[in-house]
């Protein structure tokens, strides 16, 4: 199916282009894509019927037996394109994706977004310069469709960056992302430490060393370092599940993602007194009921 279909999309550009295609491989190639889609029926009805038997629900009967046919990295592939296509549409709109009340947001795009232009921007000189000197007009098609896709993959993915940033939430827990491709969250109750450590780590995006510490870099480097008191599980990108009991992440302002952790008062849920030990606790003065005044001599 995964061969067969990005085909078909190929023949639906050369038609759209005014390509002159025979009408025996038309019907070749609609029969070829009719009969992938009857074996992918005839592979996932059984699966389907069997999980309805079971009491599932239509949705969760589908959902199950998608994930038995399509493996794992192809389904959290076409999640990440389609969470990264709509968070270019939130990033259009100038909203960002889930925030709750109280939490507060921190970016981590500086490293990385001068990079997402030049590349943006040497994709739009490629897509001028092939348009200018590709002679045929099929290849033409093909190539201004994939490199105009591309261009919009490239602010798709600054902009899920963009728009779901790194939280710390009300109850004082943390909630690490970088775009659509990952996302983990620390329960207040197992963060122990938290301080600016700048590192410069290898690797790709997320790397987790024997010892149990998660780098998640941006641009290559980490600012942050968070010790726990008890690793927490995370998901990788293309779906293998891993814990973690130290993370090293990036933050444009580490200092304010440390004191957004470290310092109580932060946390809007927590009682004022517990703010700061050089800050008096501010509870209300009581003050003594004035005396009536005295009679005049």
């Amino acid at each position: 199916m995964w061969a067969v279909l990005p085909g078909e999309v190929a023949l639906v550009v050369c038609l759209v282009a005014g390509v002159r295609i025979p009408g025996a491989v038309l019907l070749a190639a609609e029969a070829l894509v009719v009969g992938v889609l009857a074996l992918e029926v005839c592979v996932m009805w059984p699966l389907y019927a069997a999980r309805r038997r079971a009491g599932d629900t239509r949705r969760e009967a589908g959902l199950s037996a998608v994930r038995a046919v399509v493996p794992v990295a192809v389904r959290r592939l076409l999640v990440h394109e389609m969470r990264a296509l709509h968070s270019l549409g939130l990033w259009v709109l100038r909203r960002r994706h889930r925030i709750p009340v109280g939490a507060r947001p921190f970016a981590y795009t500086e490293p990385q977004t001068g990079i997402m232009w030049t590349f943006v921007f040497v994709s739009v000189v490629e897509t001028v310069v092939l348009a200018l000197v590709i002679p045929w007009p099929l290849v033409h098609a093909i190539l201004l469709v994939v490199d105009v896709y591309g261009i919009v993959i490239v602010l798709a993915l600054q902009a899920a960056c963009v728009t779901r940033p790194h939280l710390v939430e009300a109850d004082g827990s943390l909630r690490l992302r970088y775009g659509a491709l990952f996302d983990l969250r620390a329960p207040a109750a197992v963060i122990a430490s938290a301080r600016v450590d700048r590192r410069f780590p290898g690797g790709g995006l997320v790397r987790v060393d024997e010892d149990g510490t998660l780098d998640l870099a941006v641009g290559s480097q980490t600012t942050v370092t968070v010790e726990l008191t008890e690793p927490v599980e995370f998901v990788r990108p293309l779906g293998r599940r891993g814990g973690a009991r130290t993370l090293r992440f990036h933050a444009d302002d580490p200092r304010a993602v440390v004191e957004a952790l470290v310092t109580p008062s932060l946390a809007p849920r927590l009682a004022p007194q517990l703010a700061s030990p050089l800050t008096p606790p501010l509870t209300p003065e009581r003050t003594a009921p004035s005396s009536p005044p005295d009679p005049p001599a």
